[in-house]
């Protein structure tokens, strides 16, 4: 992962809140996925498995920049667990779904922390894979 310092003066433009949560998340990635690789895109921070593929085939999460909020999307999302029903359609995606994060004190951590690691064990190769015969 790149260093905080690199991520907080890339994002200095967000509020002090947004950036703390944005911190935030990239220590629970590091937690639940230590080996993610983590790139620095235009509407934000995008984390995937590289030895597995790449961000759609492999992908952990994205932390996307939303006229100044931040989502946690995943690709695959509809089909995570989600037993609060947190996770929002992103209108018209079939698969992608996201979570909307306003204030640090107000996310749901520990929904967080279990679609982060749902999401970092999906693979999508073996979910959509055909058999024979039927």
């Amino acid at each position: 992962m790149l260093p905080t310092q690199v991520i907080a003066s890339h994002f200095c433009f967000l509020s002090p809140d947004a950036l703390s949560v944005m911190l935030e998340l990239r220590n629970i990635i590091g937690r639940v996925a230590p080996d993610a690789t983590e790139e620095i895109r235009r509407q934000g921070l995008v984390y995937y498995d590289g030895k597995r593929g790449g961000p759609v085939s492999a992908g952990i999460c994205q932390v996307l920049i939303e006229g100044g909020a931040l989502h946690l999307s995943f690709i695959h999302g509809a089909f995570i667990p989600d037993p609060h029903g947190l996770l929002m359609d992103e209108g018209g995606r079939l698969a992608k779904r996201y979570l909307p994060l306003q204030n640090y004190d107000d996310v749901p951590w520990n929904d967080v922390e279990q679609f982060i690691l749902a999401h970092s064990r999906f693979d999508p190769f073996t979910f959509f894979k055909k058999t024979d015969g039927a």
